[in-house]
């Protein structure tokens, strides 16, 4: 029986549980293991373009460190819009041979108190820590779960990602049949 090795480049409990929860869905006989790798982009991701390559970094890195079947990258970040800030988030996952595949999620619009904070230089988790009065949100319902009022949470928000990434993973193996 062959075991399917998945590399998690983050020790965050929010993304990892997005991770092992999906595919855990798809594929039997599995192996997680965690590894802490950089994203290689600002602490505040402030783009599309930036949280996308954090997150093909953080995958690069995951693979290189663990020579996993399947490595995976996440990254939240902001990008602004019409003047306003919204939060994006990103996927990446390599495989063995190099192959990148990558995903876009869900993105809302952040309170102006919120974006005048990461204006000035802040990180969106230690703002949110302040903002709610809790310690670590970025590891439970994150920024998202505060401003949709529970109805999302950032496990889900990132379950979503980790979906579309196998999805297209699966298409990949049945077209190369």
């Amino acid at each position: 029986m062959t075991i399917l090795f998945v590399a998690i480049g983050t020790k965050n409990r929010a993304k990892t549980l997005a991770i092992t929860n999906i595919v855990s869905m798809y594929f039997d006989n599995l192996e997680f293991e965690q590894f802490a790798v950089p994203s290689d982009v600002s602490e505040q991701p402030f783009s599309n373009d930036e949280t996308r390559q954090g997150a093909i970094n953080r995958a690069l890195h995951t693979l290189n460190a663990s020579g996993a079947d399947l490595n995976f990258g996440l990254e939240g970040g902001v990008h602004e819009m019409d003047g306003q800030m919204y939060c994006c988030n990103w996927g990446a996952m390599a495989l063995k041979d190099g192959t990148i595949i990558t995903a876009s999620g869900a993105q809302f619009l952040l309170p102006d108190e919120i974006a005048v904070q990461l204006r000035a230089g802040r990180e969106l988790g230690p703002v949110m820590d302040d903002y709610t009065k809790q310690k670590d949100t970025r590891s439970s319902s994150g920024a998202v779960g505060v401003f949709t009022a529970g109805l999302v949470d950032r496990t889900e928000m990132f379950e979503h990602i980790v979906k579309l990434l196998i999805g297209q993973y699966l298409f990949l193996l049945n077209t190369n049949k």
